[in-house]
């Protein structure tokens, strides 16, 4: 317990709010060299500090195993969300009081990641490759992150068999629950033109609120579907209303708005988008979609059964499969290989003073190391 209790105050003593790069990096490199794992590090982006551009770090990590044997891949994230105020104690500075440690990242996720290294300690070289998938910038754009570390595989030649990445995906306890899909995620922002004038004299205007309006009836009255077996069903969310008017008697000469949807395998991004921009065009207005992520599963077999198995040994706990929550870099590397979530209780992810339980990393490495071993001796 005392090993990966060090190993994630280490982690988590480096301030690494996203895009993170540096210090981070370098304690988790130097945790995996004298593991025998080979070390890679580079740097995608070039805009300025703030943008969506702004550089960010990204670490693949490999340890080879005999030649023919399977590759087992760990994935997850050092970057952090900002810390803001109210903390107990200082975010940076891990602390432990009681059976907790607090500080930012201890459940999401520089915790799971400590789980995953000292996991590997425990498993031999010649049961097979196992390698790390480490980003800088999953709580961000995440342009720059996890994509470019696939680019990056790929050119090396490296294809995990099979790859779990340490999100916190506990609800009540440790293991309750398993992540073996997620919905997709679309962002599309709605524009209306009219024409201004003043509002004594609205024939020589075009009022686009009206037209806005009808747009938004039409989405809130929309029913995408009634789920599937896996999945909840999608759901459409007006969430921001704009028109730049600051004068009580001017009709305004555009109105905006934004909606976010979270959608199941019934739909792709481009389906919805052309969607939404049909029933915006319909009133005269334009939708602009930005797709952060598509839909994926994959479906309950041997490794899901794997994980529960390695769960139950070491909890007791049969884990829910779910596809529940937002999104997550999953999202993106399924396209590399079958991909579930399982991490630590997410109750504290995001909040001050988040929180987890001491011996929950010493259980959570035992399940990593549990189920690494089990899926490369198949």
């Amino acid at each position: 317990m005392t090993e990966v209790l060090e190993l994630a105050k280490r982690l988590m003593a480096a301030e690494s709010v996203t895009p993170a790069t540096g210090s981070v990096f370098d304690r988790m490199e130097a945790m995996l060299a004298p593991l025998g794992f080979e070390v890679t590090r580079f740097t995608r982006g070039d805009g300025a500090a703030g943008s969506p551009e702004a550089p960010v770090e990204n670490l693949f990590a490999i340890r080879h195993g005999p030649e023919g044997s399977g590759h087992f891949a760990f994935a997850g994230h050092l970057d952090v969300v900002p810390p803001g105020g109210g903390w107990t104690s200082e975010a940076f500075e891990p602390e432990v009081r009681g059976d907790m440690l607090y500080g930012r990242g201890a459940v999401d996720m520089k915790g799971a990641i400590a789980c995953m290294v000292d996991a590997v300690k425990d498993v031999p070289k010649d049961a097979g490759t196992i390698s790390f998938i480490v980003t800088g910038d999953e709580e961000g754009p995440a342009l720059h992150g996890t994509r470019a570390l696939i680019d990056h595989m790929r050119e090396q030649g490296h294809r995990p068999d099979l790859c779990l990445v340490g999100e916190p995906t506990s609800v009540d306890r440790l293991g309750d629950m398993m992540k073996i899909g997620r919905r997709g995620s679309v962002n599309i922002w709605l524009e209306v033109e009219g024409v201004q004038g003043h509002v004594a004299y609205p024939h020589l205007a075009d009022n686009p609120i009206p037209r806005l309006v009808a747009i938004l009836s039409d989405l809130d009255a929309l029913v995408l579907d009634s789920g599937t077996e896996w999945f909840q069903a999608s759901n459409l969310e007006i969430t921001e209303i704009d028109v730049p008017n600051n004068a009580h008697n001017v009709i305004p000469e555009r109105a905006k708005a934004r909606i976010s949807i979270r959608f199941n395998d019934l739909h792709t991004g481009q389906s919805l988008s052309e969607r939404i921009g049909a029933i915006a065009k319909k009133h005269g207005g334009t939708a602009l979609p930005i797709v952060s992520g598509e839909p994926f599963l994959t479906p309950p077999g041997e490794f899901s059964e794997i994980i529960a198995a390695a769960v139950k040994a070491e909890t007791g706990v049969d884990p829910e499969p779910s596809t529940t929550g937002g999104t997550s870099d999953a999202r993106f590397l399924r396209s590399v290989c079958p991909v579930i979530e399982f991490g630590l209780v997410n109750a504290t992810m995001h909040k001050t003073d988040e929180a987890v339980a001491v011996e929950d990393l010493s259980t959570l490495s035992r399940i990593y190391t549990r189920i690494a071993k089990d899926v490369l001796a198949r």
